[in-house]
């Protein structure tokens, strides 16, 4: 009796793993309809979250499903491109915590691909001074240290980030005291200068 309830048991956790990999394997395939196959974007305006750090990009999911990030809404890119427009607040709306947590653990464990855009030489240069000067002590290596757990920058989309940048102006994206800081000493042509030498990094 033992054994058949043991037997029981094994087959209802095996079938339990199984949806549950089926179930991550769909939510999966929804993020990568809007981000690029495995988490690698091809569009200027959609953030490569392949080898985001787990923490940064846990975080932002949680402050997306608690409405405190800007949710713009996008259509789908690939995949059925006939689906509604969504944005990041309802994509993660029912998701639990555990999810949340695997699906950054699972994009983190991809490798980051710095996309090919076109960027002026010496604003990139001048960009590399600002960076080294204000942005260095968290974003290392010219921001392309996943360890700093602080978000990669180096071969993120140029538009993706200005659009970054205006939401911490705006007040409407949080940002840490201490990165508010250093925003607010940045000129515009600072900031300019700083998506070129990102986008440089190829």
């Amino acid at each position: 009796m033992r054994a058949n309830k043991y037997l029981f048991l094994t087959a209802m956790l095996a079938i339990f793993s199984a949806a549950s990999a089926t179930d991550m394997d769909a939510i999966v395939k929804g993020c990568d309809d809007c981000h690029g196959d495995n988490g690698v974007s091809q569009w200027a305006d959609v953030p490569t979250i392949a080898g985001m750090p787990e923490y940064v990009h846990s975080d932002a999911l949680f402050a997306y499903q608690d409405n405190t990030r800007p949710c713009s809404e996008s259509e789908y890119r690939q995949g059925d491109t006939s689906r509604p427009a969504t944005t990041m607040c309802e994509v993660v709306a029912d998701l639990d915590e555990a999810t949340l947590e695997e699906l950054a653990l699972k994009y983190f464990e991809l490798p980051f691909v710095a996309a090919q855009q076109e960027f002026d030489a010496g604003l990139a240069a001048a960009g590399q001074i600002v960076h080294d000067a204000k942005c260095d002590k968290c974003h290392s290596e010219g921001g392309s240290n996943p360890d700093d757990e602080a978000g990669i920058l180096a071969g993120q989309w140029m538009d993706y980030l200005a659009n970054s940048f205006a939401e911490y102006a705006s007040g409407d994206r949080e940002q840490p005291k201490k990165m508010k800081e250093k925003m607010d000493e940045l000129s515009a042509a600072d900031e300019t200068a700083l998506l070129h030498y990102y986008a440089s990094q190829q």
